[in-house]
């Protein structure tokens, strides 16, 4: 299976996913109808599938204009999400199996950024999981309907994929996170190796995604709440921080909306 991203909105991508046949496709976050249909037109593909990691506009946008377009087409979203994820024909709930363009898929259920927001993670080939607003390289989404613990756990379950896993996610935020994760270990080699590839990449108009998951374990503080380092610099901006890891998630998070 070949992936595809698509730049959309001002900062959004979605996703083809093309089978080896070079026909077949399915599409990761439509968030508007144009681009990508235009892209499905010039390659000849057959659009079967839109794959939704959750309701918000930015990621579903494109959802009924291209169910017009195609009628018959798949709709695949969280269950948790029904009534809000346009056009929805296939509802999926965590750990359901699915195929889509000849390909084995499994929803996993990480809320939190939305109540009902899932990802999608195929094993076959190089692994490859589409995390939408929850895990961004180096970040992870605003709390939106959840808490802290909430998303820590949903982190934590993307985080036991297999390291090789790349990681696909619904922003381009890559060099930003990678600021605010250097301001929080300055000494972290990894990370600031990262920033540096990260902004060759973007500076010849290339995007910074996808990740993977051994990345995300060595660059991402969302996920680094043990780090030493870390902690050191959460607590000199609240001294009466505990050991807990979600508070220092929490408190994380809450350097990050301010950053």
């Amino acid at each position: 299976m070949e992936i595809v991203p698509i730049p959309l909105l001002s900062d959004n991508y979605g996703y083809l996913l093309i089978h080896a046949d070079g026909i077949r496709a399915a599409i990761v976050d439509c968030s508007e109808a144009t681009p990508v249909l235009a892209e499905v037109t010039r390659r000849n593909l057959k659009l079967e599938a839109i794959l939704a990691t959750h309701w918000h506009f930015d990621h579903v946008g494109g959802n009924e204009e291209v169910a017009r377009a195609i009628p018959g087409i798949r709709v695949l979203g969280s269950a948790g999400e029904e009534g809000r994820v346009p056009a929805l024909t296939e509802p999926l709930a965590d750990g359901d199996e699915f195929e889509v363009v000849g390909v084995r898929g499994r929803a996993i259920a990480i809320p939190s950024h939305t109540k009902g927001h899932v990802a999608y993670f195929f094993q076959e080939g190089t692994p490859s999981v589409f995390s939408g607003d929850t895990l961004f390289a180096a970040g992870c989404g605003r709390l939106f309907e959840g808490s802290a613990e909430q998303m820590a756990h949903s982190l934590a379950k993307l985080m036991a994929l297999p390291d090789d896993t790349r990681v696909f996610c619904g922003h381009e935020y890559t060099e930003g996170n990678l600021r605010f994760a250097a301001s929080l270990e300055p000494t972290n080699s990894d990370i600031n190796a990262k920033i540096e590839r990260v902004r060759a990449l973007r500076a010849n108009d290339q995007p910074s995604i996808p990740s993977t998951i051994a990345e995300e374990k060595l660059t991402n503080p969302f996920v680094r709440s043990s780090s030493t380092e870390l902690q050191a610099s959460v607590r000199a901006r609240y001294p009466d921080l505990g050991d807990d890891p979600i508070a220092v998630f929490a408190k994380t998070r809450e350097l990050k909306d301010n950053f």
